[in-house]
């Protein structure tokens, strides 16, 4: 009886200890997939950064004027540009290059990602990649999926491509609500280290960025491009 018992309760022990190693095993995909679809919604903590991250289909007439407000308030932008609005805005596109602000990647169509393959959500991020280099000799390496729709395969094309995802922190909803007031306080409340703030091209929102910007400095935010926001340096 000793033996059986012994026998069992040893049996009892090398049943947990491979259920916990299945578990573990199970916990260990689930982390490796979670890296391998990784998105930034807020950049490095560490220091008091915040990012403007202009998401362009449309509004070419604003652009000039929103990057003079930024200039004046030394703050630098992250375009990220449709590819359609780039063939058709060439020269804008070198001028945001040439004036120092930074330029990304939002696909060619404004397609829903989360329903595209691999190939289609490929070809979305590389047809604008080469056009804006040809325009500007510059090649993107952010990506913000439009709508922020998030889906398998954009992140396998976009790791494929070596992009880092974008999405966001704070997100102004200035292409539906035309109100300045709205803008500024959604791209201002509970301000912190790392904040990346979604807004488009629209003229109540070029209305609210002198006080964006002029908020950001009195409370001791610099405006940095995402790129500069996101990175591991401290």
């Amino acid at each position: 009886m000793k033996d059986i018992s012994m026998r069992t309760a040893g049996n009892i022990i090398i049943f947990f200890v491979v259920l916990a190693l299945f578990a573990a095993a199970l916990t260990g995909g689930a982390a490796a997939a979670a890296g391998n679809n990784r998105a930034y919604y807020r950049g490095n903590g560490e220091k008091p950064y915040v990012s403007l991250m202009i998401n362009v289909y449309e509004g070419a007439e604003y652009i000039v004027p929103i990057m003079e407000v930024c200039e004046r308030y030394e703050a630098k932008a992250t375009f990220f540009v449709g590819g359609i609005f780039a063939k058709r805005n060439p020269d804008l596109i070198k001028n945001i290059y040439e004036r120092g602000h930074e330029l990304a990647n939002h696909g060619y169509n404004h397609k829903d990602a989360a329903k595209l393959g691999y190939k289609e959500n490929y070809d979305e991020i590389v047809m604008t990649e080469r056009l804006i280099e040809a325009i500007c000799g510059f090649k993107t390496r952010l990506f913000a999926p439009p709508s922020g729709s998030l889906g398998g395969e954009m992140f396998k094309a976009a790791a494929e491509l070596k992009y880092d995802v974008i999405m966001w922190s704070k997100d102004t909803i200035d292409w539906r609500d035309k109100n300045p007031d709205l803008t500024f306080g959604r791209a201002t409340k509970n301000m912190k280290n790392g904040d990346l703030i979604l807004m488009h091209p629209t003229a109540h929102t070029l209305e609210a960025l002198p006080r964006i910007l002029q908020y950001f400095k009195e409370h001791g935010f610099s405006v940095v491009p995402v790129s500069v926001n996101i990175s591991a340096e401290v």
